[in-house]
């Protein structure tokens, strides 16, 4: 499978698989930042990345993130479509600190693993009422947990 990628931030490193069986490649960072406690940072990577037809490009972050930098995706997932991928559509990585202290990333930093992912959409058809007859018990239900239930 082939995948388009422009580099626009001169000097950053193409994203790359770690190991040889690793299932998602390395993005970074694409310059210095620091990310300050409680605030949401979008960084850029310098990248414009096209996932090959009839896929979508999702990012996760590295399981490093959070041990080591305190730092988590604030859309807990990314998913970059295959249209977004013009001359100024730069991939960003929304992070947000959720320690006390500024975390420093550098540019070059690996922070998120991207994959590959078949997009598969549908169409919806409309029905009177609901699709089942019966309800499943509700948000969470399956594992004990009900709407307005407080819990400690």
């Amino acid at each position: 499978m082939k995948a388009r990628i422009s580099r626009i931030i001169q000097g950053i490193e193409l994203p790359s698989y770690q190991t040889v069986e690793s299932a998602g490649f390395d993005i970074a960072a694409g310059e210095d930042i620091i990310v300050k406690p409680g605030v949401i940072t979008i960084i850029p990577t310098g990248l414009v990345i096209e996932a090959p037809v009839g896929y979508y490009l999702q990012l996760n972050p590295r399981s490093s993130l959070a041990v080591k930098k305190g730092l988590m995706l604030s859309n807990g997932v990314g998913t970059i479509d295959r249209d977004y991928s013009g001359p100024t559509d730069q991939i960003y990585l929304q992070v947000f600190n959720f320690g006390k202290a500024d975390v420093e990333i550098k540019k070059g930093e690996r922070l998120v693993n991207g994959i590959f992912l078949p997009v598969q959409q549908v169409e919806w058809v409309e029905s009177v009422g609901t699709p089942r007859e019966e309800d499943r018990g509700g948000h969470g239900s399956t594992g004990g947990y009900q709407l307005g239930t407080e819990h400690a």
